[in-house]
């Protein structure tokens, strides 16, 4: 039986203007828009309305004092918030609608209304700080949306995964120090934000609850697989989230202009597979995938669909196609990286 899938989309997220030549630009969303239009795509979703955040939302995660210093950029012509980060005149009211978009969409989960869902939205979070933004994103969608889910649902374990090529620097110090929240990375290292070395695991009660898996470039299919399955999914079902979230980036790519990496759809979907497995033995399905990054748009929009048909149950990856896509041999497989993040964190989590 195919699941029930929500999407956030919105003709708004468009009006978010990065400048002329800008990777992060509109023309994103258009092409996945697009994507959902076809005739072998449209009518399979449950479209979820969004909705402006309030402060108190945001002020969840970030200092009051950014989020009104971000509010006072409405209707300016452009404000440079850091060297690769602009806003335009609708960017304040933009970046409000994509954290209500992802808490919308949490919101249509656990309650049942769905049974997974993906924001399509805009601009990204993962890289705004608590006083600060960064790397193309303004407010934290995903954390915000994290915490909207603690307090609104009084959930006490949520795992994020974040596959984008580059660390989640803000998520991870939003959770730092709070065993609420896993955090899971994996990302090119040494690369920006210089953030997600092997040793950064957490503090005080949250010691342990992040888990970083920094790689070469070059690391493809197999070696993102072999991670998930042999790191992420026994850490994840010792932990038992009720609600896994996913910061989606597609810079992971293997043509992707900004990345390094060798990622296919089909890689996209065998990681999703796993996700999806996690939810359904933890948190009966609860999975929402938030958009980060992904900058080649042809194959943004061609490995979105390979999630999302992943997600419907179009394409349920079978245990034995993700253990022959996991051996795979690739060159410079990583194998190292693993070994050295199992040796970390099996004190803790008991996982070897």
């Amino acid at each position: 039986m195919p699941k029930r899938t929500g999407i956030v989309k919105d003709e708004r997220y468009l009006r978010h203007s990065t400048g002329f030549a800008h990777p992060e630009s509109p023309e994103r969303l258009g092409a996945i828009y697009e994507m959902l239009d076809h005739p072998s795509m449209s009518g399979k979703f449950t479209e979820i309305e969004p909705r402006m955040a309030t402060h108190k939302e945001i002020e969840s995660i970030h200092n009051p004092d950014y989020v009104e210093f971000i509010a006072g950029t409405a209707g300016k012509q452009c404000v440079y918030l850091d060297p690769d980060t602009a806003t335009s005149p609708e960017t304040y009211e933009t970046a409000k609608l994509a954290v209500g978009g992802v808490c919308n969409a949490i919101d249509s989960v656990i309650e049942g209304k769905v049974d997974n869902a993906f924001a399509l939205v805009r601009p990204p979070g993962h890289h705004a700080e608590k006083d600060t933004a960064a790397g193309f994103c303004v407010f934290n969608n995903i954390a915000i949306g994290a915490m909207h889910a603690i307090s609104k649902f009084k959930l006490q374990r949520v795992l994020i995964v974040d596959w984008d090529l580059h660390h989640g620097n803000g998520t991870q110090h939003s959770f730092y120090g709070d065993q609420r929240v896993l955090y899971f990375s994996t990302h090119q290292y040494p690369y920006y934000p210089g953030t997600g070395s092997l040793a950064e695991c957490g503090r005080g009660e949250g010691e342990n609850y992040t888990i970083n898996v920094p790689l070469s470039v070059g690391a493809g299919d197999a070696v993102f697989v072999k991670i998930f399955r042999r790191i992420l999914q026994p850490v994840a079902l010792k932990f038992k989230p009720e609600l896994v979230l996913l910061s989606a980036g597609f810079d992971t790519y293997y043509q992707d202009p900004l990345g390094g990496m060798r990622v296919t759809p089909d890689g996209f979907a065998a990681m999703t597979r796993v996700l999806l497995n996690i939810a359904d033995a933890c948190c009966q399905g609860r999975f929402v995938a938030v958009l980060e990054g992904g900058y080649h748009l042809s194959g943004l929009a061609k490995s979105i669909k390979a999630v999302l048909r992943e997600m419907l149950d179009e394409t349920h990856i079978s245990e034995e196609r993700l253990a022959l896509i996991e051996n795979e041999v690739e060159a410079g497989a990583g194998q190292s990286t693993v070994d050295k993040v199992i040796a970390r964190i099996t004190p803790y989590w008991k996982i070897s």
